[in-house]
């Protein structure tokens, strides 16, 4: 075979496979003999070769990297593989995420410790997170409720009280297993988690209370609750509370008032009025920092409650228990989320907590908080009800 030959061969080679297989073509092909000439005429080629990517190969890439973000979007079926401005932008922000990981993973003191992975957020940047999925101006809503009536800062109460108070309580205490905690919900790009975790607590209520566990209308909230509450672009818990206690307004069923994860107009008929409802009667939105003890008993003794909570360090959260690294203070509240139980019985005692981003995140919707420290700032402002 002459040289033009052996440069034919090559090039069709190198232009007929993917760029992650040059390397194993480039050896079967150079199993000719050729001449130094031709080697780098093959090298021209497969350098080539990479120019036609969607990622620019450099230095700081590895092929384990590109290999992952490439399952990673199909996975999650991402818009913008057919996009290769953004699947570049996006591969940066992925990268940061598995160094991230990779951090994280390697601080776990136990294998009860969080844990972290990829999910659906992994490609945002952390800023991006925090405002396309979480709720920044959660401190801002929640001040003025900290001398409302309703609100009470039980770290004022004597310590003895609550050591007391604390000595009865069941090691453990899940009221999922009571069966009155509903299913888990997604609320999508809708930025109403305000609206699931309330909704959420007055089922549990109402069938502590009743008996009958049903899902409750989520988009009537997100629809036609008032008080500084804006459907799908924020409120908050309290304020949505204030204003079931003041308006009197019954939550429907979901079966009537079924959820579309966007905000519409309110639909409140007087021919949908007749249907099974439920009311508020009453309501607290508490401070238990340095106290969580009380909050420990509020769970076991009354019922599941509402929380604020800082959830920017959850992006890529996949189970186990949050231990550190999640600041607690009330400048960081962001998102809210529904407390069903506590487990102080276990190496890591935990809250259990129930979220709104589907069961594809953390462990099957669920997630865990360290018991003691106002990690995620989960005791900065809890709300209990009760129903009529």
């Amino acid at each position: 075979m002459d040289q033009l030959s052996h440069a034919t061969t090559i090039h069709l080679c190198m232009r007929s496979l993917l760029w992650h297989e040059v390397y194993r073509v480039t050896e079967s092909c150079f199993a000719f003999d050729m001449e130094w000439r031709t080697v780098v005429y093959a090298v021209v080629i497969v350098s080539l070769c990479f120019l036609v990517i969607p990622i620019r190969v450099g230095p700081n890439v590895s092929t384990k990297d590109v290999k992952l973000f490439e399952d990673y979007v199909t996975r999650y079926n991402k818009s913008y593989r057919d996009k290769p401005e953004e699947y570049e932008t996006r591969f940066k922000r992925f990268q940061r995420s598995l160094r991230h990981i990779e951090t994280m993973n390697g601080l776990r003191s136990s294998q009860e410790s969080a844990y972290y992975g990829l999910t659906a957020y992994s490609d945002m940047s952390e800023d991006e997170f925090l405002t396309q999925t979480l709720a920044p101006d959660l401190p801002i809503r929640g001040e003025r409720h900290t001398k409302a009536p309703y609100h009470q800062c039980h770290r004022l109460r004597h310590s003895s009280n609550r050591v007391r108070r604390s000595a009865g309580l069941p090691a453990k205490f899940d009221w999922r297993e009571k069966g009155v905690v509903t299913a888990v919900q997604s609320q999508g790009t809708c930025g109403a988690c305000w609206a699931f975790s309330t909704v959420e607590v007055a089922e549990s209520m109402f069938a502590i209370k009743n008996g009958t566990l049903y899902s409750l209308s989520v988009q009537q909230m997100i629809d036609c609750a008032k008080n500084s509450n804006f459907g799908c672009d924020g409120g908050d818990i309290c304020s949505l509370l204030s204003w079931l206690v003041l308006t009197k307004a019954a939550i429907l069923p979901a079966s009537v008032y079924p959820l579309t994860r966007s905000t519409g107009m309110c639909q409140l008929q007087k021919t949908l009025t007749k249907a099974p409802s439920v009311r508020i009667r009453d309501f607290t939105c508490d401070n238990f920092v340095d106290a969580e003890d009380d909050l420990l008993a509020t769970l076991a003794t009354h019922g599941p409650v509402a929380a604020a909570v800082n959830a920017l360090s959850w992006q890529n959260y996949l189970g186990g228990v949050i231990q550190y690294h999640c600041d607690g203070s009330f400048d960081s509240l962001n998102h809210a989320v529904q407390i069903v139980g506590y487990d102080k019985s276990a190496a890591i005692p935990h809250y259990i907590i129930k979220n709104s981003w589907g069961t594809s995140f953390g462990d099957k919707g669920y997630m865990y908080i360290a018991i003691g420290s106002n990690l995620c700032g989960i005791a900065n402002q809890v709300s209990s009800l009760n129903v009529l």
